[in-house]
């Protein structure tokens, strides 16, 4: 459609524009506004029905049902949430000198006993010193904390408590007999934290993405993210229910609804010389020598008082330990499912909805393959991002796995079947066999604190009417992984997702699955995909809550 001149009044001409306008409205449902500023607009000479259908905002007038979906978390809320995440920040100016150098760190054992027993706490100090030996006077360092045996394949989580003046406390509560050894982190030194956080929230494009545009023989490529990098750049794909939005730079010559495929691009932070010797690698993810610290635990005979596994169960600290590969967790009394049979029976008649991220897909993956009568169909979609369907139609098991929406670090995969979590769950009824199971951290570990909030919030949105209407439905959220140590993925910046996580969903009644604790403590060694052994105990606390003991 062309804006023409006419001979026509200025009065009849806005007249007729505005009949126009109306009737595109009701049949297309289009913000007129945008139809107007189109149309008007000296370098948009023609209009294209597609595009804008693609790419404009929704109607305001929404449905009581999807203004509580689009209900953004309260202000009172959001201060709450970063009150959360505070960090101690270092002395400004940052130099290199004077961050934590790892190998000259001091520690040693607060209230050194002749013996210790099984139940028994173990507290070790750290004294942090910068890269000329000095003790540094003020907190903030990251350091992760593990007591852990190798020869027995036991491990568990100690807690690292900041006391803000250079100086640490790790504590571990001591769990089995034998030999155990200490060992400490410095994941990341204050000063290294301070590049992140600022990068975080100033280069959120330091990861990119592609979309694909397609019509007939012809393709075109355009670099796409959640933000635009600059006003009127874009296609812009927003979702009518959450209003999640998505750009994509404009193709040279196809429109806005050509969009077929997205993958992920690459990574361009943006890191001055300076930036980067806070995180290179000989001062990240480096264990403290000093504390290596061998300890000899008594047995002591000691007592789990577990309740059974229900929704809405406080995660302690530690959440259990490893002994042997097999985790016990001090949450409830979970069980090992160990035989095939146990996992069919814990699954029959489930309808099962998983969605995130490839750290989830794992257990999908594990479910298929240590279950010979649950097949997963060929459905023709990415290996990555799925969407994956597997059946066991004797005990009428169904299992689906797809990835989150976007923002997805993925393979080139159809753009349409990228589904946003929260969409996917108000779309279920819900019910006593239905199950769903979700994670969301490792793709937003690059974008402003607030863009996760607000993701977070949409999908709990979801979930609390889905426990309205059906509250004997059983939800799962899966925590973070630890593994990533960069500027992409920090641990640092996976703890503080998770953390707005925990405490978006307090008072509700879902089960948390700590797998934070689970992967960071292992003694093989972090991965941000663990092994077969870290999966399956992580799967069996899964079923233990389908199947409570």
């Amino acid at each position: 459609m062309m804006y023409q001149k006419s001979s026509m009044s200025s009065y009849m001409k806005i007249l007729l524009l505005f009949v126009i306008v109306m009737s595109l409205g009701a049949i297309y449902k289009i913000w007129p506004v945008y139809i107007f500023e189109n149309l008007l607009s000296p370098s948009r000479k023609t209009m294209d029905i597609n595009e804008m259908l693609f790419a404009v905002p929704v109607d305001t007038k929404l449905s009581s049902t999807t203004r509580l979906l689009n209900k953004d978390v309260s202000a009172a809320e959001e201060e709450q949430l970063n009150e959360a995440l505070a960090w101690p920040a270092p002395e400004e100016p940052l130099s290199f000198e004077n961050s934590t150098d790892p190998r000259t760190c001091s520690c040693f054992i607060k209230n050194l006993n002749k013996t210790y027993f099984v139940g028994d706490t173990l507290e070790v100090i750290l004294v942090a010193r910068d890269q000329l030996g000095n003790p540094k006077r003020y907190g903030g360092d990251f350091f992760q904390a593990k007591i852990h045996s190798p020869e027995q394949k036991a491990s568990t989580y100690g807690t690292v408590v900041d006391h803000k003046n250079g100086s640490y406390t790790a504590k571990f509560i001591l769990l089995w007999s034998g030999n155990a050894q200490v060992s400490i982190r410095l994941i990341h030194s204050s000063e290294a934290v301070a590049v992140i956080r600022k990068l975080r929230e100033s280069d959120p494009h330091k990861v990119f993405f592609y979309g694909y545009f397609e019509h007939g023989k012809k393709s075109e490529k355009t670099v796409c993210n959640i933000l635009e990098t600059k006003e009127n750049c874009c296609c812009a794909y927003v979702d009518p229910i959450t209003q999640d939005t998505w750009y994509c730079g404009r193709p040279p010559t196809l429109t806005c609804d050509k969009l077929k495929s997205h993958s992920m691009g690459g990574y361009k932070a943006k890191l001055s010389k300076s930036d980067e010797n806070f995180l290179r690698a000989t001062v990240t993810n480096i264990e403290v020598p000093e504390s290596k610290i061998q300890i000899h635990i008594t047995q002591k005979s000691i007592t789990l008082d577990l309740k059974k596994c229900t929704p809405g169960m406080k995660v302690p600290v530690p959440a259990g330990f490893y002994l042997q590969d097999h985790w016990t967790s001090f949450v409830c009394s979970t069980k090992t499912f160990s035989q095939v049979s146990q996992v069919t029976s814990c699954l029959r008649k489930k309808n099962i909805y998983m969605m995130g991220d490839s750290t989830l897909r794992q257990w999908f993956e594990y479910l298929v393959q240590f279950v010979p009568s649950i097949k997963r169909l060929d459905m023709q979609t990415s290996d990555k991002s799925g969407p994956f369907l597997a059946v066991d139609s004797e005990n009428n098991i169904v299992m689906r796995w797809r990835a989150h929406g976007v923002p997805i670090r993925t393979s080139k995969t159809i753009f349409a079947d990228l589904h946003y979590i929260s969409n996917e769950i108000r779309n279920l009824g819900g019910g006593p066999n239905v199950v769903i199971v979700f994670n969301l951290c490792a793709h937003f570990t690059t974008l402003p604190v607030h863009t996760y909030i607000q993701r977070v919030s949409r999908i709990r949105n979801s979930i609390v009417e889905l426990l309205q209407r059906s509250p004997e439905t059983t939800v799962i959220i899966k925590t973070a992984n630890t593994g990533y140590k960069d500027v992409y993925g920090s641990d640092w910046l996976t703890l503080q997702l998770d953390t707005v996580l925990r405490k978006m969903f307090e008072g509700i009644a879902v089960v948390i699955i700590d797998v934070w604790q689970m992967t960071s403590c292992h003694y093989s060694g972090e991965n941000i995909h663990p092994g077969k052994t870290v999966i399956q105990n992580e799967v069996d606390m899964f079923l233990s809550f389908l199947c409570p003991a």
